[in-house]
């Protein structure tokens, strides 16, 4: 018998349920019990909804009420002290590490203040997760009740027998960091860290688990020497516990593993190994030569990062496949990776045009998919004839359907020219025109777009959506925030404005609704980090930009602000990455029409008297083929392109900027510099300023805003904080070249913790201001 098997589940619930718990729980609104509550009545609602499905294996501990690997740190002691000292509960020192943490001194406590742990991007997804930091003489111990157990057993006390998961000791290991000033190689730790798995596996073993997931993600990578080297004594050591721990299942994803197959036989002697063939079919007869005599394998056939329903036809004669090599008994058909990355339920959506609908499928309809296509392999496809029939009507409809061509978009496609990819002129004229325009002085403010989104703007849009007020009456609303935010911006002293975006929901839906080739949804929250949630617009068909999206708003703010006023726009990877994209095209077309109907707003913006045009592409690192390789350069160059494209009409006096988050950039720095941005802000605030180093080491002539504080925590920086971050960038930038500004967007962020954190950045600003002017 073929079984069926998820390998994790979305954690928010259909309503976005823990993101409303945690923030309540945060505003002081509901009690820890309260807030744990609802985590296990969500845990159970997950549990039900697979085995409802028909999954065999149901996963346990992929729920976490920020993040899964933040939960590790914890589960394995590898604390920070910065946290450690300050002895609070377990909940509220897990929500320090991941958001920071800020309390005044009160008669039975201490004052605290930390600041979050780094967080990056989960390996070329759209999800964040916490950086594992460790210390010079790092230990670990395991914590007193471990999560991954009670979790078991509150499974089992329901009546549903969990696999749980753990990412895996090498892939912890190997995604974490030394910490600031300290040398230790994390990989070095892992005698420290394996006992813990052993102790953890045991436990799991007594409390009644068959198996356990190991997730090994980073088998995907191309790994340096000391991680692959480190599988062998790893499996070597776990597999030596059979019969005293569950069956172990090692699972990797998100790319193939046929680079590192010289590993898998330190997993022979476990029970199943899992391979996503979703994003790589093409792995899966070297695979099956490498397994172990009666080893298992999970074929990922499902896809765990999009939205399109899966094509049953084919999934099932990949199945097949498996199966006339290793037998039934030996095959486990499976999600390609965790269903974290979908949303909850395509029930919730009542609004899709009904043919539209019909290509979908979400978390909860893609556990029975899973459960089909086992069924079908086990039983024969007459079992589901009907599913079956109706998947390929749906496959048929989506290829055929007008929806998906526009003619005059390709058309514009093919008249694309090379000129078409460059600025008129190269930086140092560009730039000397841009400061006559400008006027800008040494070390110049500015924030990275948005300003806090109040209840109140929330309650307008929704009011509108909802038609119990006119769009004159929006309109004069948006115009009064845009007021505010421009007299906050001169209060504040900064030297660059930007409009504060009241009127945008999202940073890529808000221009998907104003491009053909979208369509929307009421209800597909993924979630991005701890509880910040997106609804990623779906790309259906060609791009095209009908009439001017942001145009209005921008020239308003232009016409009563003292100072230069940036337009901000999405740039073309983002709003592709940040979408589901087509998976019946190339990902580079998309990304050209966007980058045409961009380019059209870019030239609109500058007509309009807006000449500093921010076009944000945070996402252009996240899609970045995890290996070297010609897909990986492939990538650089398309991507790179179809920047270049969206901003290369404007005047040479035009400043351009770009922003993009983390600061893992130092492999891909090639490209980063061929964009041609005349400013690049980068999100550098939790790394070390040392990464700044390749600036230098390459001779980077254009302008930097490193981001001088972390803007996805609450906390408030000093201003003495700021000035010491500030003198540590200028030990790898120019004064001339170096931009003060918060390391992302404040939309998130509180009105009374914004102007504070802006208003020690302005003054810091001006302390070097005024220092460089004295000494030049």
């Amino acid at each position: 018998m073929v079984q069926s098997s998820v390998l994790g589940f979305p954690r928010m619930g259909v309503n976005r349920d823990l993101k409303k718990a945690n923030e309540a729980y945060w505003a002081g609104k509901i009690s820890q019990k309260e807030l744990l509550a609802e985590g296990k009545r969500l845990r159970g609602e997950h549990w039900k909804i697979q085995k409802d499905a028909g999954i065999d294996s149901i996963p346990s501990n992929d729920f976490s009420h920020y993040d899964h690997v933040l939960d590790h740190i914890q589960l394995f002691g590898a604390i920070p002290e910065k946290y450690s000292k300050y002895n609070l509960d377990p909940i509220d020192e897990f929500f320090a590490m991941g958001r920071g943490l800020q309390k005044p001194q009160t008669p039975e406590a201490a004052a605290v203040d930390v600041p979050a742990l780094e967080m990056v991007k989960w390996f070329d997804s759209n999800y964040h997760y916490v950086k594992p930091t460790f210390q010079d003489g790092q230990n670990f111990k395991l914590s007193s009740n471990p999560k991954p157990v009670a979790e078991f057993l509150e499974a089992k006390e329901a009546g549903i027998i969990t696999r749980p998961v753990l990412v895996g000791p090498v892939t912890f290991l190997a995604l974490g960091k030394a910490d600031r000033d300290q040398n230790v190689v994390p990989i070095s730790l892992l005698h420290k860290l394996l006992p813990l798995y052993e102790e953890i596996l045991i436990k799991l073993k007594e409390a009644g688990a068959e198996s356990v997931q190991i997730d090994e993600p980073c088998l995907v990578f191309d790994l340096p020497p000391k991680v692959k080297n480190a599988f062998k004594p790893a499996y070597d050591k776990l597999s030596s516990l059979s019969g005293k721990i569950p069956e172990l299942v090692v699972a990797t994803y998100f790319g193939d593993i046929v680079h590192n197959h010289d590993v898998l036989p330190s997993f022979s002697n476990l029970h199943g190994l899992h391979i996503d063939l979703v994003r790589n079919p093409e792995q899966l007869d070297t695979v099956m030569g490498a397994l172990g005599e009666k080893q298992l394998l999970s074929v990922g056939v499902v896809d765990g990062r999009n939205i399109w329903k899966a094509n049953f036809k084919k999934a099932i004669e990949t199945v097949e496949t498996a199966v006339q090599k290793l037998g039934k008994d030996r095959v486990i058909v499976a999600s390609s990776s965790s269903l974290l990355h979908t949303p909850h339920t395509l029930a919730s959506e009542k609004k899709l045009d009904a043919e539209v609908k019909d290509w979908f499928s979400f978390a909860v309809e893609k556990t029975k998919e899973l459960a089909i296509i086992a069924k079908a392999v086990t039983d024969g496809p007459a079992s589901v004839r009907e599913e079956l029939e109706a998947n390929a009507k749906s496959m048929e409809s989506k290829a055929t359907s007008k929806l998906t061509n526009d003619s005059k978009v390709k058309e514009r496609q093919s008249k694309i020219t090379e000129e078409m990819f460059n600025r008129k002129s190269p930086f140092p004229i560009r730039i000397a025109q841009q400061q006559e325009k400008l006027n800008l002085p040494l070390f110049p403010t500015t924030t990275i777009g948005s300003f806090p989104q109040t209840k109140e703007i929330r309650v307008q849009r929704n009011k509108l959506t909802k038609g119990e007020i006119s769009e004159e009456e929006y309109e004069k609303f948006i115009e009064k925030e845009i007021q505010d935010v421009v007299q906050i911006q001169e209060e504040l002293d900064l030297d660059v404005y930007v409009h504060g975006e009241p009127e945008r929901n999202d940073m890529v839906q808000y221009f998907g609704e104003r491009l053909t080739g979208y369509v929307f949804t009421t209800h597909a929250w993924v979630q991005s980090y701890g509880s910040r949630c997106v609804r990623p617009p779906i790309i259906v068909g060609d791009i095209s930009r009908p009439a001017p999206m942001t145009v209005k708003e921008s020239k308003y703010a232009a016409s009563i602000s003292k100072k230069p006023m940036k337009g901000m726009l999405t740039g073309p990877i983002t709003c592709l990455r940040w979408s589901y994209p087509r998976n019946d095209i190339h990902q580079s077309v998309q990304a050209e029409q966007l980058a045409l109907a961009l380019r059209d707003e870019v030239v609109d913006l500058e007509s309009a008297g807006v000449y500093v045009i921010q076009v944000d592409e945070p996402a252009l690192r996240e899609g970045l083929p995890l290996r070297q390789g010609l897909e990986r350069e492939n990538y650089l160059s398309w991507a790179v392109k179809a920047f270049r494209l969206s901003v290369a009409g404007v005047k040479d006096s035009t400043q351009i900027h770009s922003h993009f988050c983390y600061s893992e950039f130092q492999d891909f720095f090639q490209a980063i510099a061929a964009l041609d941005a005349d400013v690049l802000s980068i999100e550098n605030s939790k790394s070390d300023a040392k990464l700044l180093k390749v600036f230098v080491d390459e001779a980077y002539p254009r302008h930097i805003g490193p981001g001088v504080y972390d803007i996805h925590s609450p906390r408030i920086p000093s201003e003495d904080e700021i000035k010491d971050r500030i003198q540590e960038m200028l030990q790898f930038l120019q004064p001339d070249q170096l931009w003060i500004d918060p390391d992302c967007g404040l939309k998130t962020r509180q009105w009374k913790e914004t102007k504070a954190a802006l208003t020690n950045m302005v003054n810091a600003a001006k302390f070097y201001r005024q220092k460089y002017s004295k000494s030049s």
